[in-house]
């Protein structure tokens, strides 16, 4: 690090700006696809009554996030264009065009998908409800003020990117900590891959390791959030201290991260989180004369700070200023004894705070959803999701960093102690045969027919055994449990 210049980060920038927005482009696609049956004019949670209601009384308004659709009308039209925008917008970020410009293209390109995208968040209730968008949204805020390839990275910027993997990494860590016991006992992985909410191809696999290998997941898992963050910091020592070593300790932190999130891929869905947090982990990982600028402007012009114009170098501070303010709760709340897990603190969702699983549920409880076409309510067949277990035979798929936000909700389900309103529009959305409704999941019984009744049956899934698994080809060994919902039918 030289001053306000970053020289040996260039390449952590490329893979910054690139990977988030990448990650925006997969973020906007899911929003296309999903949102409008979900969210839209017609939606299980309609988002324009959501906003009438908020536009009712000045006190509602200040409780939503930023949107432009309070200025602008919202209508599913919009919602495409703007999803369609944020796609075009991420996808020249990822190939490089604003980056050769000067720093404020990219810097434009970067906020229009943060404000784009906290447009559709702010409205996105219980389905955009995940740590990863807040995490998404902070991520694009601080990438627009990276600068782009004609000057070394921002140094204030560079160190905001390792504070954010801190609060991720170090605030999962407490959570834990603090959370249940199963995370003091060196138990909790016993039971995660076979509980998570999205299991993929390899979950299975995982789950089926010895109990030896499980506690030691727990141990690196509490050395990688609690110890290592502080290592994060290490590159900041070459202020003062001439050699490679603090950039070293800094990079093997960020490997240490980088590795751990890798295996959270390989056995799990968890839509971007961990593709996000390994791309921020980056951020840490100095090589010098690797990406670095093409032309550095001339360090003697009065204009020029460590080869940053002198108006960057102002905006970039402010920004660092902004976030030293902003970030007093965010530092509270990782030693508070009342931890908050995927808070904001402010209406932009800066500064954040992260978490996940402060406990582990150690029982599978899966709501299958079933139909019946003959009055009587005999013969029921079930509706099959994409992502959530159902047939028995089918091997989980590996969706991830896509976010199946239905699929997801469907997990949480059992798990609350009673059904929320958009479920109970799910199933009648399934009655009425909606077809963009039906679009979510992968199999409809009933072929676009309606049925008579619908209803919810509660069994409990567990990974089989090797045996069984040669034994009759199955994935999953299920028991029923009783109907929790139903039978419903349309008036």
């Amino acid at each position: 690090m030289d001053g306000f210049a970053a020289v040996d980060f260039g390449f952590a920038r490329e893979v910054l700006q690139r990977g988030i927005a990448a990650l925006y482009l997969v973020a906007f696609l899911s929003s296309l696809n999903q949102f409008r049956p979900l969210l839209g004019e017609h939606g299980l949670l309609p988002a324009p009554a959501l906003l009438e209601w908020v536009g009712q009384k000045a006190e509602r308004r200040r409780m939503l996030h930023p949107t432009l659709f309070s200025r602008i009308r919202y209508s599913d039209r919009r919602l495409v264009a703007l999803c369609v925008a944020g796609i075009v917008v991420a996808a020249v970020l990822v190939v490089g065009i604003p980056q050769w410009g000067p720093p404020w293209g990219p810097m434009l390109c970067f906020l229009a998908l943060w404000l784009g995208y906290m447009s559709i968040v702010s409205i996105g209730q219980t389905f955009y409800s995940f740590g990863w968008e807040m995490l998404l949204l902070e991520a694009g805020f601080l990438a627009a003020f990276l600068g782009s390839n004609d000057q070394p990275p921002p140094t204030v910027v560079i160190v905001l990117f390792w504070w954010l993997v801190f609060r991720l990494e170090f605030g999962a860590g407490m959570i834990k900590i603090r959370g249940g016991r199963e995370w003091r006992d060196l138990t909790a992985l016993m039971y995660h891959h076979e509980t998570q909410p999205m299991p993929g191809p390899l979950s299975r696999q995982a789950h089926l390791l010895p109990r030896w290998f499980h506690r030691g997941e727990v141990v690196g898992n509490h050395f990688a959030q609690l110890v290592v963050p502080f290592f994060l910091f290490a590159p900041l020592l070459s202020l003062w201290v001439d050699g490679p070593v603090p950039q070293i300790v800094g990079a093997v932190a960020a490997s240490i991260v980088i590795l751990t999130q890798a295996w959270l891929v390989l056995t799990g869905n968890f839509a971007w989180l961990n593709w996000a947090t390994m791309v921020i982990a980056f951020s840490v990982i100095g090589l010098p004369g690797v990406g670095a600028a093409e032309a550095t402007p001339p360090t003697d012009a009065p204009w020029v700070l460590s080869g940053l114009p002198l108006f960057w170098v102002i905006i970039t501070s402010a920004v660092g200023l902004l976030y030293v303010v902003v970030s007093a709760p965010a530092m509270r709340n990782l030693f508070a004894r009342r931890q908050l897990m995927n808070a904001s603190f402010n209406r932009w969702q800066l500064a954040n705070a992260y978490g996940a699983f402060g406990t582990v549920t150690k029982e599978r409880i899966e709501i299958v959803v079933e139909g019946s076409a003959d009055e009587e309510g005999v013969e029921w067949r079930e509706y099959e999701f994409r992502g959530k277990p159902g047939d028995v035979r089918r091997m989980p798929r590996q969706f991830a960093p896509y976010h199946l936000r239905l699929d997801w909700l469907m997990w949480f389900l059992p798990l609350g102690h009673s059904f929320d309103d958009w479920f109970t529009a799910f199933l009648v959305r399934l009655l009425e045969a909606d077809a963009p409704t039906l679009a979510l999941i992968r199999v409809d019984p009933f072929d676009g027919e309606r049925p008579r009744w619908v209803r919810a049956v509660s069994y409990r899934y567990r990974f089989a055994t090797r045996a069984e698994k040669r034994a009759d080809g199955v994935i999953w060994v299920r028991s029923r449990r009783r109907v929790v919902l139903g039978p419903f039918g349309l008036r």
